[in-house]
Protein backbone atom coordinates (compact mmCIF):
# COMPACT_ATOMS: atom_id res chain seq x y z
CA UNK A 1 0.00 0.00 0.00
CA UNK A 2 0.89 3.66 -0.27
CA UNK A 3 2.34 4.92 3.04
CA UNK A 4 0.38 7.92 2.63
CA UNK A 5 -2.37 5.45 3.52
CA UNK A 6 -0.96 3.20 5.72
CA UNK A 7 -2.85 3.23 9.53
CA UNK A 8 0.46 4.56 11.17
CA UNK A 9 0.98 7.40 9.36
CA UNK A 10 -2.32 8.38 9.89
CA UNK A 11 -2.11 7.87 13.70
CA UNK A 12 0.97 10.29 13.20
CA UNK A 13 -0.55 12.64 11.30
CA UNK A 14 -3.72 12.48 13.67
CA UNK A 15 -1.14 13.63 16.76
CA UNK A 16 0.30 16.27 15.13
CA UNK A 17 -2.51 17.80 13.78
CA UNK A 18 -4.33 17.87 17.09
CA UNK A 19 -1.21 19.06 18.75
CA UNK A 20 -0.58 22.04 16.77
CA UNK A 21 -4.64 22.65 17.64
CA UNK A 22 -3.54 22.96 21.05
CA UNK A 23 -1.24 25.42 20.56
CA UNK A 24 1.78 23.15 21.59
CA UNK A 25 3.55 23.78 18.22
CA UNK A 26 4.50 27.04 17.38
CA UNK A 27 6.32 27.80 14.07
CA UNK A 28 8.34 24.72 14.07
CA UNK A 29 8.70 23.55 17.60
CA UNK A 30 8.36 20.14 19.16
CA UNK A 31 9.15 16.58 17.41
CA UNK A 32 7.75 13.73 17.30
CA UNK A 33 9.18 9.85 16.34
CA UNK A 34 7.41 6.32 15.98
CA UNK A 35 9.23 3.24 15.75
CA UNK A 36 7.53 1.14 13.05
CA UNK A 37 7.19 -2.84 13.35
CA UNK A 38 8.30 -4.79 10.51
CA UNK A 39 5.27 -5.89 9.68
CA UNK A 40 4.08 -2.12 8.90
CA UNK A 41 7.56 -1.52 7.33
CA UNK A 42 6.58 -4.74 4.98
CA UNK A 43 3.52 -3.32 4.19
CA UNK A 44 4.13 -0.06 2.72
CA UNK A 45 7.40 -1.81 0.91
CA UNK A 46 6.57 0.16 -2.79
CA UNK A 47 6.73 3.61 -1.35
CA UNK A 48 9.99 2.95 0.02
CA UNK A 49 13.54 3.33 -1.92
CA UNK A 50 16.96 1.93 -1.34
CA UNK A 51 19.40 4.63 1.36
CA UNK A 52 20.55 7.09 -0.58
CA UNK A 53 23.39 8.18 2.15
CA UNK A 54 24.15 7.33 5.42
CA UNK A 55 24.57 10.05 8.40
CA UNK A 56 25.69 10.21 11.63
CA UNK A 57 23.12 10.05 14.34
CA UNK A 58 25.22 11.98 16.50
CA UNK A 59 25.04 9.18 19.46
CA UNK A 60 25.25 5.26 19.42
CA UNK A 61 22.16 2.88 19.85
CA UNK A 62 23.22 -0.24 19.04
CA UNK A 63 19.83 -1.89 20.50
CA UNK A 64 17.90 -0.43 17.73
CA UNK A 65 20.23 -1.62 14.77
CA UNK A 66 18.40 -2.29 11.63
CA UNK A 67 14.61 -0.30 12.95
CA UNK A 68 12.99 2.24 10.86
CA UNK A 69 11.44 5.21 12.29
CA UNK A 70 8.85 7.55 10.91
CA UNK A 71 10.32 11.14 12.39
CA UNK A 72 9.10 14.87 11.75
CA UNK A 73 11.74 16.79 9.90
CA UNK A 74 14.22 19.55 11.00
CA UNK A 75 12.57 23.43 10.71
CA UNK A 76 9.09 21.57 9.62
CA UNK A 77 6.03 22.84 10.97
CA UNK A 78 3.28 20.52 12.35
CA UNK A 79 0.89 22.25 11.29
CA UNK A 80 2.23 21.27 7.58
CA UNK A 81 2.60 17.70 8.01
CA UNK A 82 -1.28 17.00 7.48
CA UNK A 83 -1.00 18.84 4.71
CA UNK A 84 2.05 17.53 3.04
CA UNK A 85 3.34 14.67 4.66
CA UNK A 86 5.95 13.33 2.29
CA UNK A 87 7.42 17.21 2.56
CA UNK A 88 7.61 16.95 6.15
CA UNK A 89 8.26 13.70 7.72
CA UNK A 90 10.77 10.87 6.95
CA UNK A 91 10.95 6.92 7.00
CA UNK A 92 14.71 6.65 8.35
CA UNK A 93 16.24 2.98 8.61
CA UNK A 94 19.13 2.42 11.25
CA UNK A 95 22.23 0.85 10.03
CA UNK A 96 23.41 -2.32 11.50
CA UNK A 97 26.02 -0.60 14.02
CA UNK A 98 23.24 1.86 15.42
CA UNK A 99 25.92 4.50 14.44
CA UNK A 100 23.89 6.09 11.29
CA UNK A 101 20.24 6.73 9.47
CA UNK A 102 19.40 6.48 6.08
CA UNK A 103 16.52 8.41 4.60
CA UNK A 104 13.97 5.71 2.70
CA UNK A 105 11.16 7.71 2.14
CA UNK A 106 9.86 11.43 2.40
CA UNK A 107 11.21 14.85 3.18
CA UNK A 108 11.09 14.90 -0.56
CA UNK A 109 12.06 18.84 -1.05
CA UNK A 110 15.00 18.24 1.03
CA UNK A 111 15.90 18.37 4.58
CA UNK A 112 16.79 16.33 7.61
CA UNK A 113 15.47 14.42 10.49
CA UNK A 114 14.28 16.39 13.60
CA UNK A 115 17.73 18.39 15.61
CA UNK A 116 16.40 16.16 18.61
CA UNK A 117 16.97 12.82 16.97
CA UNK A 118 19.82 11.67 19.35
CA UNK A 119 17.43 12.18 21.94
CA UNK A 120 14.91 10.53 20.67
CA UNK A 121 16.81 7.63 19.62
CA UNK A 122 18.70 7.17 23.01
CA UNK A 123 15.19 7.16 24.65
CA UNK A 124 13.89 4.36 22.14
CA UNK A 125 16.53 2.29 22.81
CA UNK A 126 15.84 2.30 26.45
CA UNK A 127 12.06 2.52 26.48
CA UNK A 128 12.26 -0.66 23.78
CA UNK A 129 14.80 -2.46 26.20
CA UNK A 130 12.27 -1.48 29.31
CA UNK A 131 8.98 -2.59 27.48
CA UNK A 132 10.47 -5.60 25.90
CA UNK A 133 9.37 -3.45 22.35
CA UNK A 134 6.08 -2.32 23.91
CA UNK A 135 7.04 1.81 23.73
CA UNK A 136 7.23 2.90 20.34
CA UNK A 137 6.48 6.69 20.39
CA UNK A 138 8.82 9.34 21.70
CA UNK A 139 7.02 13.09 21.27
CA UNK A 140 8.61 16.60 22.35
CA UNK A 141 6.21 19.47 22.98
CA UNK A 142 6.02 23.09 23.85
CA UNK A 143 2.95 23.31 25.93
CA UNK A 144 2.53 26.57 27.13
CA UNK A 145 1.52 26.27 31.04
CA UNK A 146 4.01 23.35 31.80
CA UNK A 147 6.41 26.20 30.13
CA UNK A 148 5.49 28.55 32.73
CA UNK A 149 5.57 26.88 35.46
CA UNK A 150 9.06 25.57 35.10
CA UNK A 151 9.93 29.12 36.31
CA UNK A 152 8.39 29.49 39.29
CA UNK A 153 8.12 25.92 40.67
CA UNK A 154 11.23 24.15 42.28
CA UNK A 155 12.51 22.26 39.37
CA UNK A 156 12.96 18.74 41.18
CA UNK A 157 10.89 15.49 40.62
CA UNK A 158 9.78 15.85 43.91
CA UNK A 159 8.70 19.23 44.10
CA UNK A 160 7.06 19.45 40.46
CA UNK A 161 5.22 15.91 40.59
CA UNK A 162 3.55 16.78 43.62
CA UNK A 163 2.29 20.09 42.54
CA UNK A 164 0.87 18.48 39.32
CA UNK A 165 -0.75 15.46 41.04
CA UNK A 166 -2.44 17.75 43.18
CA UNK A 167 -3.74 19.35 40.31
CA UNK A 168 -6.05 16.72 39.56
CA UNK A 169 -7.70 13.72 41.51
CA UNK A 170 -7.02 11.23 38.09
CA UNK A 171 -3.06 13.15 37.57
CA UNK A 172 -1.61 10.33 39.50
CA UNK A 173 -3.76 7.36 38.05
CA UNK A 174 -2.31 8.87 34.83
CA UNK A 175 1.32 9.04 35.28
CA UNK A 176 1.71 7.48 38.76
CA UNK A 177 5.41 7.21 38.80
CA UNK A 178 5.90 11.02 38.66
CA UNK A 179 7.90 13.15 36.23
CA UNK A 180 11.79 14.20 36.61
CA UNK A 181 12.97 17.35 35.42
CA UNK A 182 16.00 18.20 33.50
CA UNK A 183 17.14 21.65 34.11
CA UNK A 184 18.17 24.37 31.37
CA UNK A 185 20.21 22.55 28.86
CA UNK A 186 21.02 23.44 24.95
CA UNK A 187 19.10 21.18 22.86
CA UNK A 188 19.93 18.50 20.56
CA UNK A 189 23.08 17.49 22.14
CA UNK A 190 24.29 14.59 23.91
CA UNK A 191 24.35 16.43 27.14
CA UNK A 192 20.48 16.57 27.34
CA UNK A 193 20.14 13.18 25.64
CA UNK A 194 21.87 12.13 28.58
CA UNK A 195 20.13 13.32 31.11
CA UNK A 196 16.66 12.79 29.60
CA UNK A 197 17.52 9.21 29.10
CA UNK A 198 18.58 8.53 32.93
CA UNK A 199 15.24 10.07 34.25
CA UNK A 200 13.19 8.01 31.37
CA UNK A 201 14.77 4.98 33.26
CA UNK A 202 12.04 5.77 35.61
CA UNK A 203 9.36 8.03 34.30
CA UNK A 204 7.40 8.18 31.08
CA UNK A 205 7.42 11.80 31.67
CA UNK A 206 10.10 14.33 31.32
CA UNK A 207 10.23 18.00 31.93
CA UNK A 208 12.67 20.23 30.25
CA UNK A 209 12.87 23.06 32.17
CA UNK A 210 12.09 26.84 30.17
CA UNK A 211 11.69 24.48 27.02
CA UNK A 212 8.60 22.39 26.88
CA UNK A 213 7.75 18.26 27.74
CA UNK A 214 8.87 15.29 26.87
CA UNK A 215 6.93 11.94 27.02
CA UNK A 216 6.31 8.74 25.46
CA UNK A 217 3.99 5.97 24.86
CA UNK A 218 3.41 2.77 23.50
CA UNK A 219 0.90 4.23 21.23
CA UNK A 220 -0.10 7.25 19.64
CA UNK A 221 -3.00 7.91 22.35
CA UNK A 222 -0.79 7.78 24.99
CA UNK A 223 1.79 9.88 23.96
CA UNK A 224 -0.73 12.53 23.23
CA UNK A 225 -2.40 11.38 26.52
CA UNK A 226 0.17 12.12 28.73
CA UNK A 227 1.02 15.36 27.36
CA UNK A 228 -2.51 16.40 27.22
CA UNK A 229 -2.89 15.69 31.13
CA UNK A 230 0.61 17.26 32.54
CA UNK A 231 -1.10 20.16 30.61
CA UNK A 232 -3.90 20.45 31.95
CA UNK A 233 -2.84 19.84 35.38
CA UNK A 234 0.25 22.83 34.77
CA UNK A 235 -3.13 25.17 33.18
CA UNK A 236 -4.87 24.77 36.39
CA UNK A 237 -1.86 25.18 38.77
CA UNK A 238 -0.79 28.75 36.64
CA UNK A 239 -5.00 29.38 37.39
CA UNK A 240 -4.91 28.71 41.15
CA UNK A 241 -1.78 30.27 41.45
CA UNK A 242 -3.59 33.12 39.28
CA UNK A 243 -6.34 33.09 41.96
CA UNK A 244 -4.11 33.13 45.39
CA UNK A 245 -2.94 29.79 45.78
CA UNK A 246 -4.17 26.58 47.37
CA UNK A 247 -6.64 26.88 50.44
CA UNK A 248 -7.04 23.25 50.26
CA UNK A 249 -5.48 20.32 48.56
CA UNK A 250 -5.55 16.49 47.99
CA UNK A 251 -3.51 15.21 51.10
CA UNK A 252 -1.37 12.31 51.49
CA UNK A 253 -3.75 10.15 52.93
CA UNK A 254 -5.90 10.83 49.73
CA UNK A 255 -3.03 10.03 47.74
CA UNK A 256 -2.41 6.57 49.22
CA UNK A 257 -6.77 6.17 49.62
CA UNK A 258 -6.36 6.61 45.45
CA UNK A 259 -3.71 4.58 44.82
CA UNK A 260 -5.50 1.40 47.28
CA UNK A 261 -8.69 1.83 45.26
CA UNK A 262 -7.49 2.12 41.66
CA UNK A 263 -4.65 -0.47 42.33
CA UNK A 264 -2.00 1.84 40.80
CA UNK A 265 1.52 1.61 41.79
CA UNK A 266 1.94 4.98 43.04
CA UNK A 267 5.38 6.33 43.52
CA UNK A 268 5.23 7.18 47.28
CA UNK A 269 8.46 8.28 47.77
CA UNK A 270 7.30 11.87 45.97
CA UNK A 271 4.64 11.91 48.49
CA UNK A 272 6.95 12.05 51.47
Amino acid sequence: MDIKAAKFMEGFIRLTADAFKKGWHERNGGNLTYRVPASEVESVKDSLHEVKEWLPIGNTVPGLAGEYFLVTGSGKYMRNVELAPEENVALIKIDEKGENYGIVWGLVKGGRPTSELPTHLANHELKKKLTDGKNRIIYHAHPTNLIALTFVLPLNDKEFTRELWEMATEDPVIFPEGLGVVPWMVPGGKAIADASTKLMEKYRVVVWAHHGLFVCGDDFDEAFGLMDTVEKAAEICVKVRSMGGKKQTITKENFLDLAKEFNIDLNTDLLD
